[in-house]
């Protein structure tokens, strides 16, 4: 195996052969948006097999139990990882990018360990001619659309099955580049939610504005433009330092960005005119940015963000002066960090502050209403899904 890999470092490196080891590294944990920019920035590949390499890593990454499925029909036992890798590949391309057979299968086996060419040649070759045949019948929705079983429910339950399908399928879209004005490049529906957010602080006190979890900085430099000072949280400091760097890019002088805990805040109480929690969460809105994460979001994960969840919206509701915003937003679709967010804050934060909060408008269609607060789901504009909820604080009475 030493000597495959020797031999193939010795070689420059191809769209498939990046293809191969950023599927290898993303099933050893590796998180494919980091592994594959470091694989390309490496590498001498010109612009257009960059952006092959790039749909071939990410599209088989998205599809990969669907490749599995096909592989499986074919291949006897388990594949060796490098083996496995280039296979899945090979029938992305075949299934989903509509390579020619020839092209698919002659250039996939090359990125292969010489000793099981053989084996990958016969199985692609045959994946190509079930793929040809039109007698392609996939055994379930799960694998056709590739996700995870508890995946597929859990939505189906929480949106109902034919939003659910909706979303899924277009989860599986390839995301588009959408840069704002400013250069900055962000999903339409992340640029909605400073815009509803930036247009509701038009009624609140003057005071600067907290962005609670800011990391990498998309909302914190949009809100830069309501004309209001923006200070950026973030509890980790390289996603502190991307905020920063991000806030020089752009040549923002009114974003001040510190590392802080947002279940504990470095600020004084009451001092923010509007605080926006852009809350860590599942990322079940979100899943054709990131392909690699359907594969590794587990289902207990949801209650356990829906517990830091909530301990940031109390964190963050302490930082609102009277008549201030609080904004709460997740790119997730499940009920447990939408609207049982929503159902418990309706007490809870009345209780923790001993003032009365009120919800403030959504944002209009293509948003949905969801108890207070409104749902974008990705089929809706072709964005990721997006729950918003903006609520004003009361004051004490007298």
């Amino acid at each position: 195996m030493a000597t495959d890999r020797a031999r193939r470092s010795q070689r420059p490196a191809t769209a498939r052969g990046i293809a191969v080891l950023a599927v290898l590294a993303a099933e050893r944990g590796a998180r494919a948006n980091v592994e594959l920019p470091r694989l390309l920035q490496a590498s001498s590949l010109d612009q257009r097999d960059r952006a092959f390499a790039t749909e071939l890593s990410y599209g088989t990454l998205r599809m990969c139990r669907a490749c599995d499925w096909l592989v499986g029909q074919f291949a006897r036992g388990d594949l060796e990882p490098e083996v496995r890798a280039a296979a899945r590949i090979g029938a992305y391309q075949l299934a989903f990018m509509n390579v020619p057979a020839y092209a698919a299968v002659s250039a996939t086996v090359a990125e292969c360990p010489p000793r099981a060419r053989a084996l990958l040649n016969a199985v692609l070759r045959r994946v190509a001619g079930l793929v040809e045949s039109g007698s392609l019948m996939w055994p379930d929705e799960g694998t056709r659309l590739s996700y995870p079983d508890w995946v597929m429910a859990r939505l189906a339950e929480d949106l109902g099955r034919a939003p659910a399908l909706a979303a899924l399928v277009q989860m599986n879209v390839a995301a588009t580049v959408h840069t704002r004005p400013d250069g900055y490049v962000q999903d339409p529906a992340s640029q909605q939610v400073a815009t509803h957010m930036a247009a509701l602080l038009a009624g609140a006190p003057p005071g600067p504005v907290l962005d609670l979890c800011a990391g990498p900085g998309g909302k914190a430099t949009a809100l830069v433009g309501s004309s209001k000072f923006v200070v950026a949280f973030d509890v980790r400091a390289d996603r502190a330092s991307q905020v920063r760097a991000n806030a020089k890019r752009l040549q923002l002088a009114n974003l001040g960005v510190v590392v802080s805990d947002g279940r504990a805040p470095a600020a004084r109480a009451e001092s923010f005119s509007g605080v926006l929690v852009d809350a860590p969460c599942s990322g079940l809105g979100a899943l054709r940015r990131r392909p690699d994460a359907r594969w590794r979001v587990r289902p207990h994960d949801i209650d356990r963000l829906a517990l830091l969840q909530r301990d940031l919206l109390v964190g963050a509701a302490s930082l609102v002066a009277p008549g201030g915003l609080l904004v709460y937003s997740v790119c997730t679709l499940t009920l447990a960090e939408t609207r049982d967010i929503d159902e418990w804050l309706d007490p809870a934060l009345a209780e923790a502050t001993g003032v009365p909060w009120q919800a403030e408008a959504r944002p209009g269609p293509p948003w949905e209403p969801l108890g207070r607060g409104a749902l974008l789901l990705p089929q809706a504009m072709g964005t990721d899904g997006m729950y918003m909820l903006s609520l004003r604080r009361g004051r004490a009475a007298a």
